[in-house]
Parts: structure tokens; sequence; C-alpha cells
């Protein structure tokens, strides 16, 4: 069999670009050498958000990433990875998606935790998160899987400021979804900084999933299996694509501004 070359997107769901080059690194440390990955965020216009923890900035973002899937598709992505472990806009950018395979980093990572393990605990920012992830969780099917929620007090800006800190508050969080509460596997629901799920893994003796990776090996490998297997997305019941005649009278699909940053791993 030859070797398949794959064009991954990992689109990052903010109007900012400043925490791509983590993504960059991510993907240049983690991917397979025939796949070329777009690290992509949003336009500005969309909403120069630097997170979107809160509901009210998902709603804003959400017409971006149904735009920026859309644009990928047109483009001959095979498959794109949506960068937020709420999953947002998941099912909503599916429908516009083509033969493009769609995935996100909560549902990836909780389908390798329990390829892993049987049972995982989630490590959270802020207990403002857990509702909103553990409604993800259990809508993808994982909720008997999931030991718990483990939030360190921190938002996504503050990941960044100090991480000697965080690091501390991430170990001592997965130390009591292990022994208090049996976690087999930890998923580390924000990205601290590449590789540290590695060192967390041989202090704690279990396996620690970096989200951001899962959902690039996911679509890498959705897109590996519809070059060599021939399977593509379903677009039947509820997986219907909208009218193509109708979405181009509405116009707003295609309107203004894609991507407001874009950089290339080449493979």
């Amino acid at each position: 069999m030859t070797e398949t070359k794959r064009k991954v997107m990992y689109l990052n769901p903010v109007g900012t670009d400043g925490y791509d080059q983590v993504f960059v690194d991510m993907a240049a440390k983690y991917k397979m050498p025939g796949t070329e990955v777009h690290i992509t965020s949003l336009d500005p216009g969309d909403g120069a958000f630097t997170h979107i923890e809160m509901r009210s900035y998902e709603a804003m973002v959400t017409p971006g990433i149904i735009k920026a899937t859309r644009a990928a598709a047109e483009e001959g992505f095979d498959a794109l990875a949506i960068g937020c472990f709420y999953d947002t806009a998941l099912h909503d950018a599916r429908e516009v998606s083509g033969e493009m395979v769609v995935t996100a980093p909560c549902v990836a990572s909780c389908r390798l935790a329990t390829t892993l393990s049987n049972r995982f605990g989630v490590i959270v920012g802020r207990q403002k998160w857990v509702h909103r992830m553990q409604s993800t969780v259990e809508s993808h099917g994982f909720g008997r899987e999931c030991a718990g929620f483990y939030p360190v007090g921190l938002g996504v800006n503050d990941f960044q400021t100090d991480h000697t800190s965080t690091n501390a508050l991430l170990q001592q969080a997965a130390a009591r979804a292990i022994e208090q509460d049996h976690a087999e596997s930890i998923i580390l629901g924000c990205t601290l900084e590449i590789g540290f799920h590695e060192k967390m893994e041989a202090d704690l003796g279990v396996p620690v999933i970096d989200v951001s990776i899962a959902a690039l090996k996911e679509a890498e490998y959705a897109a590996e299996l519809k070059a060599n297997c021939n399977w593509k997305p379903s677009r039947k019941w509820s997986c219907e694509a909208p009218d193509e005649a109708e979405i181009v009278s509405f116009g707003a699909f295609d309107q203004g501004g894609i991507f407001g940053n874009r950089i290339v791993v080449a493979a």
C-alpha cells in the first residue's frame, strides 16, 4: 500500500492568533510524516476572543466556525478538528463539511481514553466549565465512563501565566481523580504546553491525554480511513446537508473574512 497524503486543518475557534503557535508546535511534533496540517484561527470580525469559556462567546464564534468549515471543505481538506473541548458547533459544522470529516477534542479524547482505560477523569480550568463539558461528554455517550471533573481554579488565559504553579495544580487534581475516584486515565481539558502530558503520565502512572493532540490524531486517522477504506461521512437523516442552492441564496455562509491567521506545517 502506498503512503497516503493527508491534508488536515486544526481550527482554533477564536478571532485572535495568540495560541496558534502552541498548536503549530503540537502538530509539528505529533503528526505523521505524510500529513500537511494547517493551523488556523478565525477572522477577528467573528469575535476577537482569546477564549470561549462563556456560552455567549461560543454563540458569537459559531458563525465563524461554520464559514471556516465550509471554506476548508471547498479547499479540499480531508479532515478538520475544531480546537475547543466544548466541541463548539461540531454537529452544525458537519452539515456543511461535504466529504470532509469533522471532529473535536472532547469526542476524540473520550474515545481515546476509553480505548486506553475503562474510566477517565477530566481536569478543567474553572467550575464554570463543568456543566458545559459534562453535557458534552454525556451527549457523546461517555457519561458512565467519566469519573468526574476536577477544576483547578484557572481560566484559559491563566494557564499560561505561571507554568510551574499551573503544573502543580494539574498534578494535584489528577491525583485526586485517580486516588479518590479511581480514574484510570486523565484528560487535560485545556492544553498547557506541548509534551506536558508525557511528564504527568510518567509521574502518575496512568495515560494522560492532551485534547489538542487527540483531536489532531483523530482527524488524521479519519483522513487515512477515507483514503484507504473509502469511508466517508454520512449525509443521511440527521447528517443531511443543507441544500446548496439555498445556502447560496442566503449569502451569509460565504460573506466576510474567514480565517484571520494560517500557519502551514508541511507534510
